[in-house]
């Protein structure tokens, strides 16, 4: 049980290993209480808030440490079953002899997919959020320091299949990439905006089923330019391959512009460092 709230969130796993769970779900409490007077409402949007503050400070750390590395970070978010880890696994058939990669996998039980990725030959923690609808940036932070990131690398985060609380967690990435099924319905979008709103990328996925099926892809990348008109959408299969070279693009140009910022950090720190040893040396000089 979560010791902040007694939400029954339970103990966080992270390779096996427990970790308090240090986030009160608030904003699923929060909806029960939608429409109903409760005279803990107020109460329970300030730990929502507090919530999501504490968590933005962990992501925020996530992210200089990414930037710092030239790490290219991923939060791969979707329903269940939209084909995630299949795609995952393709990915990685096509960077890996190239690319470092490490993964990090979010179920609420078993390593069934950190143990698929493994497979891959790559590195992967899975980290086991018993209740939890999500992945938040404390966890992360966690897995980070097991799987000890190379520089210049790929960081693939698979989060719990959820499309509702996801969106509301930064992990400190780089982009959120939503990841929506032709098996599912063309109103995904529509009826779960704010993780649209929030992913820099749709995949639309499994579209070797497109011909036994009865969805309107046009009309579910019309849905999701509604809620946001610059969300990129790439038509993909991890059974055909169809769309995986445009993906595999997409990837390398975000680790070429990662890398190129980290290169020119370097640069700044540099030149900074030369700067004030002139002014120190000129300081000695007068003296």
């Amino acid at each position: 049980m979560c010791t902040t709230c007694g939400c029954g969130q339970g103990e966080t796993k992270i390779d096996g290993e427990e970790h308090t769970h240090a986030y009160v779900h608030a904003h699923e409490h929060g909806s029960l209480l939608q429409g109903r007077p409760h005279a803990h409402t107020s109460r329970m949007v300030q730990v929502e808030q507090d919530i999501l503050a504490k968590n933005n400070q962990y992501a925020s750390a996530n992210r200089s440490h990414f930037a710092e590395h030239g790490i290219f970070a991923l939060n791969l978010v979707s329903s269940p079953g939209s084909g995630k880890t299949s795609l995952l696994t393709r990915t990685i058939e096509r960077f890996k002899d190239k690319t470092r990669i490490a993964v990090i996998e979010g179920d609420q039980q078993t390593s069934l997919d950190a143990d698929r990725i493994r497979a891959t030959g790559v590195s992967a923690v899975q980290i086991n959020t018993g209740k939890g609808c999500h992945l938040d940036a404390h966890m992360v932070g966690h897995a980070m320091e097991k799987l000890a990131l190379a520089d210049n690398s790929l960081l693939l985060i698979e989060n719990v299949g959820n499309l509702v609380c996801p969106a509301a967690f930064d992990l400190g990435e780089a982009h959120k990439v939503a990841i929506l099924s032709v098996t599912e319905g063309e109103d995904k979008p529509l009826k779960y905006p704010d993780m649209f709103a929030a992913a820099e990328v749709m995949l639309l996925n499994k579209m070797d089923l497109l011909p036994y099926l009865n969805f309107n892809v046009p009309l579910c990348i019309e849905y999701a330019r509604r809620i946001n008109p610059y969300i990129r959408v790439i038509l993909t299969s991890a059974v055909s391959g169809e769309g995986m070279d445009e993906w595999r693009e997409w990837i390398a140009a975000g680790m070429k512009q990662a890398a190129e910022q980290k290169a020119n950090e370097v640069d700044a720190l540099k030149r900074r460092v030369a700067k004030l040893e002139a002014e120190l040396s000129n300081v000695r000089g007068e003296g």
